[in-house]
């Protein structure tokens, strides 16, 4: 191995950790595994993976770019609290694109794109038969992920997908509110069948009224006015 090869070797290796755990810890974090307010040991992330701490820090310092760890220089790093201004503010960037995508969608849809559609909602429906709430918000997001690569915008979702974090963690905590995501997968099937007409005015009410309604439990939930129960991780 010549002496280039070796050093891109060492410049990649912990560029494709720190991207790893950075991964990994973003998933636990929005799924709500690492709780808001939880301590972050540096030391026990290298144990648990076996490296160094630069991609450790790496990673969380992505993290804290994204406001979803705290860093506190000789006190600690620490899972950030859900801010709400930052989970609406993701929330209203979320709707004009979606919005905006699904419109472009009803002129591209195929009789193909449908049927991956209608798979999701079945798996969705599958997910709720087994009370396996943790995993519906990731069927939730291809289903959706979908929809915005049918409008031949699929960096569109890229972008979503950054600026939802901290809403995906009130996605997961109104998860359990009974009959949540059962009304959400009714409103998916009617987002899919206003795409089948090929009609946008239709899908973009559609998705409009889904993401409306699913916000509006998500804030009741953080502001305590809705119960829910408690998940399932089956």
């Amino acid at each position: 191995m010549s002496t280039g090869a070796a050093a891109r070797e060492t410049v990649e290796r912990p560029a494709q950790k720190a991207e790893q755990i950075y991964e990994l810890l973003r998933h636990a974090i929005v799924r709500l595994d690492m709780a808001p307010g939880a301590p972050i040991s540096e030391k026990e992330l290298c144990l648990r993976w076996g490296v160094s701490r630069t991609p450790v820090r790496e990673a969380l310092k992505r993290l804290a770019e994204e406001d979803l760890v705290d860093v506190f220089p000789h006190s600690g790093t620490y899972v950030s609290k859900i801010a709400y201004e930052v989970a609406e503010e993701g929330f209203v960037i979320r709707r004009a694109l979606e919005v905006e995508s699904i419109r472009r969608a009803a002129g591209f849809v195929t009789p193909a794109d449908i049927a991956r559609l209608d798979a999701l909602i079945a798996d969705m429906r599958d997910i709720l038969r087994r009370g396996a709430l943790k995993d519906y918000i990731e069927v939730d997001d291809a289903f959706h992920a979908s929809i915005v690569a049918i409008s031949r915008f699929p960096r569109m979702w890229k972008f979503v997908h950054l600026m939802k974090a901290h809403l995906d963690r009130m996605r997961h905590l109104s998860a359990p509110v009974p009959g949540h995501l059962a009304e959400t997968t009714e409103q998916h099937a009617t987002i899919v069948r206003a795409l089948e007409r090929r009609n946008p005015d239709q899908a973009e009410l559609a998705m409009t009224i889904h993401l409306d309604s699913s916000f509006a439990v998500m804030s009741a939930v953080h502001a305590g006015g809705v119960e829910a129960e408690t998940p399932k991780d089956t």
